[in-house]
């Protein structure tokens, strides 16, 4: 299976009107506030001398920053808009960046085979793909681990549809960030709570760890209050 038209040109339209400019994303946040407290609780589990490989890697500000903290630091993104973003912002950085889709069974084997078992870092992807493909993410990080990496997932919970919600209600509508995202027909936290870690063991997976969160946005509420939308992570190995 690949991904549908629909969704590939959704996403590809969105980073193609998207600026180079940091925090122009919504969730283009600090990697203080993500990467680095997400690196802070994978890495008692893993081994830092792996390649890490970003899944969703958008335009590659988590990445960048998982480069200091692992061995080698690699993002793919369906988008080919989103790995120029990335690209454009990661000269003389030590990150790479390359185009894929995570619904293709084959590329993703052959990623494997040319890492090595890898850990994983993947924010918020399986809660906005399609139902259909929900699944093979899942199994696309399974592959990636093998026997001998570890991942970090976190993905938004159902509590961030009424945040979004009371976001998008405002007198003047959602704000400008969230309106693109509206705009371009992405599906925020379309994922249900249990369907997740159903998800991950059906997968092959097995949680070490898991913990409740939140995934800080780069927009605010009218009274100038961060967006900030609830989460919920998952250390994990395979089974």
């Amino acid at each position: 299976m690949n991904v549908s038209d629909d969704y590939r040109s959704n996403w590809e339209s969105y980073w193609r009107e998207t600026s180079d400019e940091r925090g122009d994303a919504i969730w283009d946040s600090d990697p203080s506030l993500t990467a680095e407290p997400h690196s802070d609780l994978l890495l008692p589990h893993a081994e830092a001398g792996r390649v890490i490989v970003d899944l969703g890697c958008g335009n590659g500000t988590q990445t960048r920053f998982l480069a200091t903290r692992f061995a080698r630091a690699v993002g793919v993104d369906l988008s080919d808009a989103a790995i120029d973003h990335a690209r454009r912002a990661t000269a003389g950085a030590a990150a790479e960046f390359e185009q894929l889709d995570l619904t293709d069974t084959d590329a993703v084997r052959d990623l494997h085979d040319r890492l090595g078992d890898s850990n994983v870092y993947m924010r918020a992807v399986i809660h906005q793909s399609e139902p259909a493909a929900r699944p093979l993410v899942a199994a696309a990080v399974a592959e990636l681990l093998g026997e001998a990496g570890r991942a970090f997932v976190v993905e938004l919970t159902s509590g961030s549809r009424d945040v979004l919600r009371r976001a998008a209600s405002g007198p003047a509508g959602p704000p400008p960030k969230l309106r693109r995202v509206f705009h371009h027909d992405l599906k925020p936290a379309d994922a249900g709570d249990e369907e997740i870690p159903r998800l991950l063991t059906e997968a092959g997976l097995k949680i070490m760890a898991t913990g409740e969160t939140v995934l800080p946005q780069t927009e605010h509420f009218p009274d100038g209050t961060r967006i900030d939308l609830p989460a919920r992570w998952f250390v994990l190995a395979r089974e």
